[in-house]
């Protein structure tokens, strides 16, 4: 049985919250930004939002190193995380679903899909570090 959630103001707030942006933000970025639209609200209450909106597939969770973000986008779709600053971007690779297909022959799991994160150093933390590029 599917329990039918009202959606609550703060549900909103937090679900506009992650919609104002583009940077895969964390929890605490989205607290942030709801706390300046209504200063009354816990950190409990945006991340218990956050994940009830997880669950019903209004948003998505990049389990990334350093922590989960939150992105918009519900396709299939790779990450890649600066290993420097921790910036999340999206990764411009299709989905591969012959990978589902040959992990699920090789393991005989019934592979329901997949998530990608490359790590790397993105072009800013290259220029912060090396000057010359």
């Amino acid at each position: 049985m599917t329990v039918q959630r009202r959606n609550t103001k703060q549900r909103t707030l937090v679900l506009d919250a992650v919609r104002s942006r583009n940077d895969h933000p964390t929890a605490e970025d989205i607290y942030l930004d709801v706390r300046r639209q209504d200063d009354k609200i816990s950190r409990a209450t945006v991340y218990r939002n956050l994940r009830l909106l997880e669950d019903t597939h209004a948003i998505t969770c990049v389990k990334a190193p350093g922590g989960d973000r939150f992105d918009l986008r519900l396709d299939a779709h790779a990450h890649v995380v600066c290993t420097e600053c921790g910036a999340v971007i999206d990764a411009t690779l299709p989905y591969d679903e012959s990978a589902d297909d040959a992990v699920a022959t090789g393991t005989g799991f019934a592979v329901t899909g997949h998530s990608t994160i490359f790590t790397g150093i993105c072009p800013n933390c290259q220029r912060a570090g090396n000057p010359e590029q």
